[in-house]
């Protein structure tokens, strides 16, 4: 295999050179105490065997790129089906941050049977909020994974005014701030239909529309050529008391942030490419100036 060593290579010296590059005698080599042998740090590799050529040199590309990006921490607030989902993995690759939807996060706890999962379950079959201190839990975990070290876009949280106040609180203690939310605005009606026709790609979080936005092969991700899956709680008997939950949780959240000159509203009843733009121009040029 070929292996990628990360360690510094080492400047090997003459045996008769001294760190400072003077000549060493007989004597003065004597008069010195023989040094201890260190021990050999570890060099760590990476197996790269798998890639091609020109993946690595994609690879690299794009952190050469991220390094000229900004860091950028924002907010994407609306119900579900306002097209964050849609919106979010160009912003994740245009501003090279981590994209953070709790949504995600609770299914996978959900699907790993873990205690928290299993409380949130229950919540979110019931078209219910879940607990403050469930998804606070995963947030605060997620922000300080390496890949948010250039900031990250939260998509589902905060949704309540306490969420709000531990994000404050969490960005505080890492001397950051938050730079931006984002409002997508959007009917009831419109969120219910988009809501009917949804199909997501688990693995990377795309999705599409039957309608709106379908697939270039129907059930099947356009990327990876996996299959496509609904939430079982996109239906319409259950968006009904999510959306009702969203809007009472929700609205007091964009008034706190509104208030600190935040909030940019942007209308996502466009279409895809229009909303893309307006989103882009709320959250600024992406590069360092």
């Amino acid at each position: 295999p070929i292996y990628c060593h990360l360690s510094a290579p080492e400047h090997r010296m003459g045996s008769n050179q001294s760190s400072e590059g003077k000549a060493q005698t007989p004597a003065t080599v004597a008069a010195k105490p023989a040094a201890k042998p260190s021990a050999a740090k570890p060099t760590k590799k990476m197996d790269i065997s798998g890639f091609s050529t020109n993946e690595l040199l994609k690879e690299l590309a794009y952190r050469v790129n991220c390094d000229e990006k900004k860091q950028t921490r924002a907010i994407l607030v609306g119900p579900p089906g306002c097209g964050k989902g849609t919106q979010s993995p160009f912003i994740k690759k245009e501003y090279c941050v981590c994209h953070l939807a709790t949504g995600d996060m609770l299914r996978a706890a959900v699907a790993a049977g873990t205690e928290l999962g299993k409380r949130a379950k229950a919540k979110m079959n019931a078209g219910e909020m879940v607990d403050d201190e469930i998804v606070v839990g995963l947030v605060r975990e997620s922000i300080n994974k390496p890949n948010c070290r250039n900031g990250f876009v939260l998509d589902g949280f905060p949704r309540t005014m306490a969420q709000a106040k531990m994000l404050d609180q969490m960005l505080k203690k890492e001397g950051a701030k938050l730079d931006k939310v984002v409002e997508f605005k959007i009917d009831d009606e419109v969120v219910k239909e988009r809501i009917s026709g949804r199909w997501i790609h688990k693995a990377s979080g795309r999705s599409y529309h039957t309608k709106f936005n379908p697939p270039k092969v129907a059930g099947v991700d356009d990327v990876t050529g996996e299959p496509l899956m609904q939430r079982r709680d996109d239906n319409i008997n259950v968006i009904g008391a999510r959306l009702e939950a969203f809007r009472r949780e929700t609205n007091p959240v964009l008034d706190y942030y509104r208030a600190r000159g935040l909030v940019s509203s942007i209308n996502a009843v466009q279409s895809i490419p229009a909303v893309r733009g307006d989103l882009v121009a709320a959250l600024g040029d992406a590069y360092k100036k």
